[in-house]
C-alpha cells in the first residue's frame, strides 16, 4: 500500500446510524428514564460479556493470542475531564463488528421497543432497555459524547468510534490499542432535577456497582481515590520524577450465587442476578435452585420470569441456560439442558464433570446432559405444581404469560405429559373469567359422564356462540373452552385425563342422555334428509338429525378423525395445500325453518327454492362456527331475496 493509501486509510470515516437506532438515540438523550444509572449495569454486563467471550474462545482455538493471565472490568473516574471509563481486557472488536453491533440495531423487536417506549408515560417504560438489548445506547442518557476504542483478541490493529448521538459516527483505525474494549463517556453536568448524578463520585459509582453488579464473576476495578490531605501531598510531589500509579481495588465480591448457601443470598440479590443473566428488567417469578451429588454433580439456579419476552413464539430466538463448568463460563443459551417448551426458563447450571471443549452438538449427545435436563425438567414442573397449589395469584400469572409456550410439551415430551396436564389450566364454560384445572373439571363431571368435552376455535366469543355448545349448556355439561392454536394440535394426540378421554362437542354423534331422535321423527325427516345429502353432496358428506342443538336451525360437525375448521387454517396459511375435507351437517327438527322446509318439501319437492333454502341452512351453520362461505356473493344474495320476500 502506497503511503498516501495509507493516509487515506487511517483517516476517520464517518458513517450514519441505521434509522431506528437515529430514533433510539434521540428518545436516549432526551431519555424518558427516571432512573439513569442503568447505564453503568448495561456497560459492565457487556464488559462481563466479552470476558466470558474471550474464555470461551481460548478453549476452542489454543492458537489464539491473547492474553487471559488478568481478565477484568476496571472503571476509571476522571473528574476534571468529567469522564468514566469502563475498561475490558475481553474478546474485543473489529471494524466490522463495531459497525454492525453498535451502528445498527439488527433486532426484529426494535420497531415494537420504540413504540412501547413512545407510549410510556411513566417510570415503568425503563423496563423496556434491557428487555430489549439496547443497553450500550443507554451511554447517551448521561454522556453528551462517547468514545470507544476496541481491538479484538489475536488481531493487530484497534478501532476507535465516536459519536454525539446525533446521528452519525465516525470509526478509525488506531494502532496501539490495547486487547479488549474501552468505552468513556464525556458526562453530562450533574441534574439532580432530573436524576442526573455526578458519576465521576466515587461512593456513586461504586453503590450502583454493589447494587446491579456485585454477583459479576470477573473482579470490577476501580482506582482508590486520593483523600484530600494526599492529593496536597501529591500536588507538593509534582516536581519529582517518581509517580505513583494509582492503586485499584476489587468492587464487587464475585461470589456466584449458586456456590453460595441459599440461607447466605437475600432475595433481592437473587432478582439482581436473574436481571443480569435475562437482561429483563422486572423481577423474577420464581426462583428454583437445585444441587445434585453422585454419580452427576451439578449446581443449578434458574428462575421463571413473570413476563413473556416479545420473542417467546419467534423461530430463531435464542432460548436455553447458561452453562459453566466447575464456574468457568462454557456457553450461553444451551438449548441441550432445557426443553423447547421451557424455553423461557432463565438461569445457569454449573456442572462439575463435563469437559470444557463441549459443542452444541456433543451437548445434544452427551448422556450426563440428558440426563441433567430430565430433573431440571421434573424440578421445574414440580415448582410449577407448588405454585399452583400454594399460590394462585402467582400462578395465575404464570399461566397467562407463558401456558401457550408449556401447552407445546403436551406434544414435544410424553414422558412428563401428565405433569404438564397437571399443571395446566383452561378456560371453559364452567366461569366466565377464571380458568380450571382438569383435575377441577373432573371432580364437577356429572354422574356417568365418561369424556372430557371441549371445543377449539378463534375466540372465546366465538366458541360461546357455537351451537355445538346448545345441548351442553341446557343440560348443565361443563365444556373447556381452547383458543390457542396449539390446542388445535395436543388435543387429538393425548389420550386423556385420570382416565376420562377428551371428547369434542363438535365431533361425532354425542349422547347426553334422553335427547335421541324418536324412531317416528326420523321417519318423518327421512326423505328431506336423502335429499339434501345429494343437493349439497359437493360440500357435505351427510345431513343427518341433530341432538346437540336447542336453539339453532342446523350445525356443522366432523367425524372423530377429521381436522378441525380452525386447524385446516392454520395448515392452509403456511402455504399447505389441503384437500377438501367435507364434514356431515345437522338438523335441528325442532326449529321451525327445518320443520318447514320438511313440510314444504313433502307437499312440493320439486320446488326449485327449496335447494336454496338447504344452501342457506348449510351456509348459517358455517357461518356460527366461524367458517368460511364458499361463494359470500351468492349466500348474501339468496339472504336479501329472502327478506324483499318476507316484507
Amino acid at each position: 500500500m502506497s503511503q498516501e493509501a495509507a493516509t487515506q486509510a487511517a483517516q476517520p470515516e464517518t458513517l450514519e446510524f441505521q434509522s431506528e437506532a437515529r430514533q433510539l438515540l434521540q428518545l436516549m438523550i432526551h431519555s424518558i428514564y427516571s432512573n439513569k444509572d442503568i447505564f453503568l449495569r448495561e456497560l459492565i454486563s457487556n464488559a462481563s460479556d466479552a470476558l466470558d467471550k474471550l474464555r470461551l474462545e481460548t478453549y476452542r482455538d489454543k492458537d489464539l493470542e491473547a492474553d487471559t493471565s488478568d481478565l477484568h472490568v476496571e472503571l476509571t473516574l476522571d473528574k476534571d475531564a468529567r469522564t468514566l471509563t469502563v475498561r475490558d481486557n475481553g474478546i474485543g472488536m473489529s471494524r466490522d463488528d463495531v459497525v454492525n453491533l453498535i451502528g445498527t440495531i439488527a433486532k426484529s423487536g426494535t420497531a415494537e421497543f420504540l413504540r412501547k417506549l413512545k407510549e410510556s408515560q411513566d417510570g415503568s417504560s425503563q423496563d423496556l432497555i434491557g428487555q430489549f438489548g439496547v443497553g450500550f445506547y443507554s451511554s447517551f442518557m448521561v454522556a453528551d459524547k462517547v468514545t470507544l476504542v476496541t481491538r479484538k483478541a489475536g488481531t493487530a490493529d484497534g478501532v476507535r468510534w465516536q459519536s454525539e448521538g446525533e446521528g452519525t459516527y465516525t470509526i478509525e483505525p488506531v494502532a496501539d490499542a490495547p486487547q479488549g474494549t474501552a468505552v468513556t463517556l464525556h458526562l453530562k453536568p450533574a441534574d439532580d432535577e432530573d436524576h442526573l448524578f455526578d458519576y465521576t463520585s466515587e461512593w456513586k459509582v461504586r453503590e450502583i456497582v454493589k447494587r446491579y453488579s456485585d454477583f459479576i464473576t470477573w473482579p470490577v476495578r476501580m482506582a482508590k481515590q486520593a483523600s484530600p490531605l494526599e492529593a496536597a501531598e501529591e500536588g507538593a510531589e509534582e516536581g519529582s520524577e517518581e509517580r505513583t500509579e494509582p492503586e485499584f481495588e476489587t468492587v464487587n465480591s464475585r461470589k456466584a450465587l449458586w456456590a453460595r448457601p441459599s440461607s447466605e443470598v437475600s432475595d433481592e440479590e437473587y432478582q439482581e442476578f436473574y436481571k443480569h443473566i435475562s437482561h429483563d428488567w422486572n423481577n423474577a417469578l420464581e426462583t428454583v435452585r437445585m444441587q445434585a451429588e453422585g454419580t452427576f454433580e451439578y449446581q443449578a439456579l434458574l428462575f421463571i420470569p413473570s413476563q413473556a419476552p416479545m420473542d417467546l413464539f419467534m423461530r430463531d430466538a435464542k432460548r436455553g441456560v447458561q452453562l459453566y463448568v466447575k464456574r468457568v463460563f462454557i456457553m450461553d443459551d444451551c438449548e441441550a439442558l432445557m426443553p423447547n417448551y421451557l424455553r423461557f426458563i432463565k438461569g445457569v447450571v454449573d456442572a462439575q464433570d463435563l469437559s470444557l471443549n463441549v459443542s452444541r452438538e456433543i451437548l445434544q449427545q452427551d448422556r450426563q446432559i440428558r440426563a441433567i435436563r430430565r430433573r431440571l425438567e421434573k424440578k421445574i414442573l414440580s415448582t410449577i405444581k407448588t405454585m399452583m397449589t400454594e399460590d394462585a395469584e402467582k400462578y395465575a400469572t404464570f399461566w397467562r404469560e407463558f401456558g401457550r409456550a408449556v401447552k407445546e410439551g403436551l406434544l414435544d415430551d410424553p414422558e412428563n405429559r401428565p405433569a404438564i396436564l397437571d399443571i395446566s389450566s383452561f378456560a371453559s364454560t364452567h366461569h366466565a373469567e377464571k380458568p380450571t384445572s382438569l383435575r377441577d373439571y373432573v371432580s364437577r363431571m356429572k354422574e356417568g359422564q365418561e369424556h372430557i368435552y371441549y371445543l377449539t376455535g378463534e375466540s372465546r366469543t366465538v366458541i360461546e356462540n357455537s351451537p355445538h355448545l346448545e345441548a351442553f349448556r341446557a343440560k348443565g355439561y361443563e365444556v373447556l373452552i381452547l383458543t390457542d392454536p396449539v390446542d388445535e394440535m395436543w388435543v387429538d394426540g393425548v389420550g386423556g385425563f385420570e382416565e376420562k378421554s377428551f371428547q369434542s362437542v363438535a365431533k361425532g354423534e354425542v349422547d347426553l342422555g334422553g335427547d335421541e331422535t324418536s324412531d317416528e321423527q326420523k321417519a318423518e325427516y327421512e326423505d328431506l334428509l336423502k335429499w339434501m345429502s345429494a343437493t349439497l353432496t359437493d360440500s357435505v358428506k351427510e345431513v343427518r338429525l341433530s341432538s346437540r342443538l336447542t336453539t339453532s336451525p342446523s350445525c356443522i360437525v366432523g367425524d372423530s378423525g377429521d381436522m378441525t375448521p380452525t386447524l385446516e387454517k392454520m395448515y392452509r396459511a403456511m402455504g399447505q395445500e389441503m384437500p377438501q375435507i367435507k364434514r356431515v351437517l345437522e338438523l335441528n327438527p325442532e326449529h321451525a325453518l327445518v320443520s318447514g322446509l320438511r313440510k314444504a318439501f313433502a307437499e312440493n319437492p320439486a320446488d326449485g327454492s327449496l335447494a336454496e333454502t338447504a344452501e342457506l341452512l348449510h351456509g348459517m351453520a358455517l357461518l356460527a362456527e366461524g367458517g368460511e362461505l364458499a361463494d359470500p356473493g351468492r349466500f348474501l344474495k339468496l339472504v336479501a331475496d329472502r327478506a324483499a320476500k318476507a316484507l
